[in-house]
């Protein structure tokens, strides 16, 4: 199962030296019952992309509460077996929590298929974003606004041989 992890880039530095994403229990976002339905596709390259913005969102999330951290949104795309990431079936429904698992240990950097980052001209829209979150989620129209504008940048992807460029 490919599960897409949210970090921020010092978050992906720890991970690069510690050789895995930890602790455990992490979050991440993969192609679950409940985002196929919400979704309305069998495509599963297009519930994979929808997986990845998922966590790109809950990225976003970490870098508002991070102010040292670099302006960009960071994407683990990790395949681990069936089984080890878990939805919550309780929270299936809930549209904040669409496409979420949780995955009980920590996540080997061995398991990396790719990383998924902002180019740097996003950083001015990330921090927009990042400091709208609050509002936006007053239900600010203005604020949603913003927050959707940091959307608008696709991530870019890079091999996991890429990594100590992103984070040097």
């Amino acid at each position: 199962m490919r599960v897409y992890v949210p970090l921020t880039l010092p978050r992906l530095a720890e991970a690069y030296k510690a050789g895995e994403v930890a602790p455990g229990p992490l979050v991440a976002y993969a192609v679950t019952p409940a985002l196929r339905e919400w979704y309305v596709s069998d495509d599963i390259e297009e519930l994979e992309y929808a997986a990845l913005n998922r966590a790109a969102a809950a990225s976003l999330r970490l870098v508002a509460g991070d102010p040292d951290a670099a302006r960009r949104r960071v994407v683990l795309a990790a395949d681990v077996p069936d089984g080890v990431a878990v939805a919550d079936p309780d929270r299936g429904l809930d549209q904040g929590a669409l496409g979420e698992v949780r995955i009980a240990a920590g996540l080997s950097l061995g398991k990396a298929a790719a990383v998924h980052v902002d180019a740097g001209d996003a950083e001015g829209d990330v921090s927009a974003a990042a400091a709208a979150l609050g509002a936006a989620d007053q239900g600010d129209d203005d604020a949603r606004f913003v927050v959707d504008g940091a959307e608008d940048h696709e991530l870019l992807w890079f091999a996991t041989q890429e990594i100590p460029g992103l984070i040097g």
